[in-house]
C-alpha cells in the first residue's frame, strides 16, 4: 500500500483498538447436572477458509513486551509468552533413545527439571538426563504385556513428584530425583490430555471425555465430571487450564466446560461445534486452551479462533483462523500459525487480524513419499515467540525462523526428514523432539 494509506489504514486501526502506538506494538508503519445454571452458546455460521495475506507490509513491534521465564514448567494457563531466546541454531546435543512408535499421532512434552529432563522411551521406559544428556536413570514399572502395548506417556510434575498418565488406561507418582515408585494405579479409559497439578490434585481427561481429579498424596479418584461422550473420537490431545478458581477444559465434541477444581461444580459450558455427530468429532481438532487474566483462547481446524469469557463462559469474539496449533498470547496481541502456514497476528480484544503473512512462500510445500508413493503437504507443527522471532517446526523436520517485525522468514535448520515437535526453550536452549531422540540446540 502507499504512504498515504498506510497511514489512514493505522489511524483507523489504533482508533478502534484499546492500545495505541505508544505501547510498541509496531511501527507505521452423560453431562448429569441437577439445579445448575449453564450457559450455552453455539455458533451455527460456517466460514471459509481465509487463504491470503492481510497487510503484510506492517512491521510489528515486541520489544516493550516482557519475557516469560519457566513457562515450560507446570504451566496452568499453557500461554508460554515472549521467551528469552534468540539462538543460532547450531545443533549442541542429543539425548538418545528408542524409537517411539507412533509418534506422528500424538503431541509430546517434556518436563524440565533444574537442569535436567525427563522423557520416555518406547515400551514406556522413563529416562532423565541431566544438562549433557548423560543419563541419570532410566524406570519402567510395566509389565511384559503392558510393554507390548507400546504406552505413550503424558507428563506433569511439581517440586518432587513426578505424574504419568498414559495411553493404556495407567496413571503413577515418582519420585522426581530418584524415579522410586511412589503409587499406581489404573483407570477405567486411556487418558487423552495434558495433566494438571494444582495444589493437592491432579486434573486429567480420558477418552471417554471424562475429567478426573486425583489425590497427588495417593491417586485416589476425589471426583470426576462426564462430558458428552462420542463413539468416534478425535485422537488430538485435549488441553486444560486453571484459573480462577475454575478449571476449563475441551472435549472432544468440541465443548468448552468450566468446573471448580475443588469440588468439580459444573460452572457453564459452550457448544463450539454446530454438527454433534460423531463423525464431527472424529474430524475435529482443537488446539490447546491458553488463557490470560481474564479470557480463554482457542482454535480449532473447522476455521474457528475462539475467545471466551472466563467468568461467565460468553464468546467475546470469533475469526476465521484455521489452527490446531497453541497460539501465544503476548500483552493485548495474539501470535498463531494456522495448519495451511500462514503467520496471524491478532488483537486479543476484538479478534480483529493486525496481520496475515504466509510462511511458505518460495518454500517447497509438497514433498512425495516414494514408499507410500503419494503427495505429501508440508505442515507446521507449532511454534514460539523468541525475542524477535518466531521458531516453526514442521512436519518435514525443519525449523524456519521467521522475522516477526516483517512476517517473513529469514533461515531455517533441518532437523530431521520427518515430523518433529513444537520447539521448546528452557535456560536459553530450543529443544525438539523426534521419534528417537531429542535434540537441543543453541
Amino acid at each position: 500500500m502507499n504512504k498515504n494509506l498506510t497511514i489512514i489504514f493505522l489511524f483507523f486501526f489504533i482508533s478502534h483498538c484499546s492500545f495505541g502506538v505508544g505501547g510498541g506494538f509496531w511501527k507505521s508503519s452423560d453431562i448429569k447436572v441437577e439445579d445448575e445454571k449453564i450457559n450455552k452458546k453455539e455458533l451455527f455460521k460456517k466460514l471459509k477458509i481465509s487463504n491470503f495475506e492481510v497487510n503484510k507490509d506492517l512491521e510489528i513491534n515486541i520489544e516493550s513486551i516482557k519475557f516469560f521465564k519457566n513457562s515450560f514448567k507446570n504451566n496452568l494457563i499453557n500461554n508460554n509468552g515472549r521467551l528469552d531466546y534468540d539462538g543460532n541454531l547450531k545443533k549442541a546435543l542429543k539425548y538418545k533413545f528408542s524409537k517411539i512408535a507412533n509418534f506422528e499421532e500424538f503431541e509430546p512434552e517434556i518436563v524440565f527439571e533444574k537442569s535436567n529432563i525427563i522423557f520416555f522411551a518406547n515400551k514406556g521406559s522413563i529416562l532423565k538426563f541431566d544438562a549433557q544428556s548423560k543419563l541419570i536413570w532410566e524406570k519402567n514399572y510395566y509389565s511384559k504385556t503392558e510393554k507390548k502395548n507400546k504406552p505413550t506417556l503424558q507428563f506433569s510434575n511439581n517440586k518432587d513428584i513426578l505424574i504419568i498418565a498414559d495411553s493404556i488406561s495407567k496413571y503413577y507418582a515418582l519420585n522426581i530425583n530418584s524415579g522410586e515408585l511412589l503409587w499406581s494405579k489404573n483407570n477405567s479409559t486411556a487418558f487423552n490430555s495434558e495433566i494438571k497439578i494444582f495444589k493437592d490434585k491432579i486434573f486429567v481427561i480420558d477418552y471417554d471425555n471424562i475429567l478426573r481429579c486425583f489425590s497427588i498424596k495417593n491417586g485416589k479418584e476425589i471426583w470426576k465430571v462426564k462430558t458428552e461422550n462420542k463413539t468416534l473420537k478425535s485422537q488430538k490431545k485435549l488441553s486444560l487450564v486453571i484459573l480462577k478458581n475454575k478449571i476449563i477444559f475441551n472435549n472432544s465434541s468440541g465443548d468448552i466446560t468450566a468446573v471448580n477444581p475443588k469440588t468439580g461444580k459444573l460452572l457453564w459450558v459452550v457448544p463450539t461445534v454446530k454438527t454433534r455427530d460423531s463423525t464431527n468429532a472424529y474430524l475435529l481438532k482443537m488446539s490447546n486452551i491458553i488463557a490470560n487474566e481474564n479470557s480463554i483462547f482457542v482454535s480449532n481446524n473447522f476455521n474457528e479462533f475462539y475467545s471466551i469469557d472466563v467468568n461467565s463462559g460468553l464468546i467475546n469474539w470469533t475469526q476465521n483462523i484455521n489452527s490446531t496449533l497453541k497460539a501465544t498470547l503476548l500483552d493485548k496481541i495474539i501470535f498463531s500459525v494456522t495448519d495451511e502456514g500462514y503467520f496471524v497476528i491478532i488483537n486479543s480484544s476484538n479478534g480483529e487480524i493486525i496481520r496475515r503473512t504466509y510462511l511458505f512462500d518460495g518454500i517447497k510445500k509438497n514433498l512425495f513419499d516414494k514408499i507410500k508413493k503419494r503427495k505429501i503437504t508440508i505442515k507446521p507443527t507449532g511454534f514460539i515467540v523468541g525475542k524477535n522471532k518466531i521458531y516453526i517446526s514442521t512436519s518435514n523436520g525443519k525449523i524456519l525462523v521467521a522475522d516477526i517485525k516483517s512476517g517473513k522468514v529469514i533461515s531455517s535448520i533441518k532437523i530431521d526428514n520427518n515430523l518433529i515437535s513444537r520447539p521448546f526453550v528452557f535456560d536459553k536452549n530450543l529443544f525438539v523432539i523426534k521419534a528417537n531422540g531429542i535434540v537441543k540446540i543453541n
